[in-house]
């Protein structure tokens, strides 16, 4: 590996007093190199290192980076099971670097940890935008303990109505009140553009939404966002939907990143609707989730639409995601027509979670935007609804 950065030692143990850098990993300084060696992006020092797609990385080497952007190459798989090993290995914030990647390589390098995926020959102000977002997480580091349990939570429905974002409204107001408990937050994202209502649901009416970050680009940080979302009794943060039904493409993959990424450093724990039609930036910022909800109903229609929803994850290489089947408003006792078992075979996936059809209760608490405990405490709704709650608080590690 040849060196070309100014600094004489290269070792994994760095003085506190060094500035952090950048450190570029490419095969070769396409472009003029002379604009890399030297100089800054985003207030951060760039450290270039020539250095085959094949050959491996030691992880200490990062460990006094401020980030590191590694070249992937399309055409040679070891190349992405190297990022995919490195992403692993460190906890160094990285960047892939490609030329003309595919949309699936894409995909499944920000699943595998890339926080972007930028185009080659690298160019500074395209760097410097991929930056931006991640000085919140370089300064982070030595925040205080239980910052670091940064997770996103997304929801999808197998069909429109089956009742997603209310249920969702009501895990993330339980997920939230504990976190609140331990001295944490959480934050919920509707980033249904055209017909969110997450917010409404909660009983909140914020003056502000999705909209009002759309155009801020690099001025997007921790307290913006933060200045942008409304507080609900639990204590979640909601970042509504827009007022105004607004194009799909208002939103792209990058912005949809930056933003959850951005969420995920100020509050830790995210949850986000996601519009029932398929885009882009839905499919990356999927592709981003620790877990995923899938929710359905007992009814043929809706299964066999879900099982839609899974062909086309497959299709996309993401059907290695952790996704969890909810059916909700399910009929319990001997008399439901379709059960469990029928569930599995039509999906392929056994059943996660079954929410009691209780629609009396659900209603009320939508219309009085409170959470279903207070409209009934003991009823069996408020107790799936605990049941799931504690299942996600476990599989995200995040129990104090």
């Amino acid at each position: 590996m040849s060196d070309l950065s100014h600094s004489p030692v290269r070792s994994p143990w760095r003085p506190e007093e060094r500035e952090a850098a950048v450190r570029l990993y490419l095969s070769g300084a396409q472009g003029d190199a002379g604009d890399l060696i030297g100089a800054r992006a985003a207030g951060l020092p760039l450290e270039l290192n020539l250095i085959p797609v094949t050959d491996w990385i030691d992880p200490a080497e990062l460990a006094g980076a401020a980030c590191a952007v590694i070249q992937v190459d399309a055409d040679v798989p070891a190349s992405v099971k190297r990022f995919e090993k490195l992403a692993a290995a460190t906890q160094t914030p990285l960047i892939a670097a490609s030329f003309e990647p595919p949309l699936a390589l894409v995909r499944a390098l920000i699943r595998t940890g890339a926080h972007d995926v930028v185009p080659l020959p690298l160019d500074l102000a395209e760097l410097e935008a991929s930056l931006q977002p991640l000085r919140a997480t370089i300064a982070a580091k030595r925040q205080p303990a239980g910052t670091e349990k940064r997770k996103l939570v997304a929801i999808i429905k197998g069909e429109g109505g089956v009742g997603a974002t209310a249920l969702l409204g009501q895990v993330a107001t339980r997920f939230a009140a504990r976190e609140t408990a331990a001295g944490r937050d959480a934050c919920l994202i509707d980033f249904d553009v055209q017909f969110g209502d997450a917010a409404f649901q909660l009983g909140l009416a914020p003056p502000l939404n999705l909209t009002d970050l759309l155009d801020v680009g690099a001025r997007l940080d921790g307290a913006l966002l933060r200045a942008t979302t409304a507080r609900h009794p639990s204590g979640l943060a909601v970042l509504a939907a827009p007022r105004q039904i607004t194009p799909l493409d208002a939103l792209d993959s990058e912005m949809a990143l930056a933003l959850a990424e951005t969420a995920m450093r100020e509050f830790g724990t995210v949850f986000v609707d996601l519009p029932h039609n398929w885009t882009n930036w839905s499919m990356s910022l999927l592709a981003r989730a620790d877990v995923v909800l899938l929710v359905t109903e007992l009814r043929i229609p809706s299964l066999n639409r879900a099982r839609r929803q899974l062909d086309l994850l497959a299709s996309q290489d993401m059907d290695r995601l952790d996704i969890r089947i909810v059916v909700n408003r399910a009929e319990k006792g001997l008399f439901r027509a379709i059960k469990p078992a029928d569930v599995q075979r039509a999906l392929g996936r056994s059943v996660a979670f079954t929410v009691v059809n209780d629609h009396e209760t659900m209603i009320a608490a939508i219309e009085r935007g409170v959470p279903v405990a207070e409209i009934r405490r003991k009823g069996p709704l408020a107790r799936d609804l605990d049941t799931l709650t504690n299942a996600l608080v476990e599989t995200l590690g995040v129990e104090s």
